[in-house]
């Protein structure tokens, strides 16, 4: 089994920049894709970014040319550099692991305007 712990949430201003960070344990042999997914308050859990183990990289259309996805397999760690943050990427944010089967707990990232 892989777990996944995600860190690096908080409250930033509008403009501002985060990077979250997600520790991968466990069974990291089997981890083939890794990625981010968010969840607003009444909103449905989306897609934020994925990249593979080839280091094939996916955004959603609301975060391209903002974020930048990537991951450090010496580390076991993925990593969501957030710049030019907005209100709307208020949400918990979920690191996951292939092809989303695996779920961390999340971590809270609220954007002040």
């Amino acid at each position: 089994q892989v777990q996944l712990v995600e860190s690096g949430g908080g409250l930033v201003q509008a403009g501002g920049s985060l990077r979250l960070s997600c520790a991968a344990s466990g069974s990291i042999f089997s981890i083939n894709s890794m990625g981010w997914y968010r969840q607003a308050p009444g909103k449905q859990r989306e897609l934020v970014a994925v990249i593979t183990s080839g280091g094939t990289t996916v955004y959603a259309d609301s975060v391209k040319g903002r974020f930048t996805i990537s991951r450090d397999n010496a580390k076991n760690t993925l990593y969501l550099q957030m710049n030019s943050l907005k209100p709307e990427d208020t949400a918990v944010y979920y690191c996951t692991a292939n092809w989303a089967t695996t779920w961390g707990r999340g971590t809270q990232v609220t954007v002040s305007s």
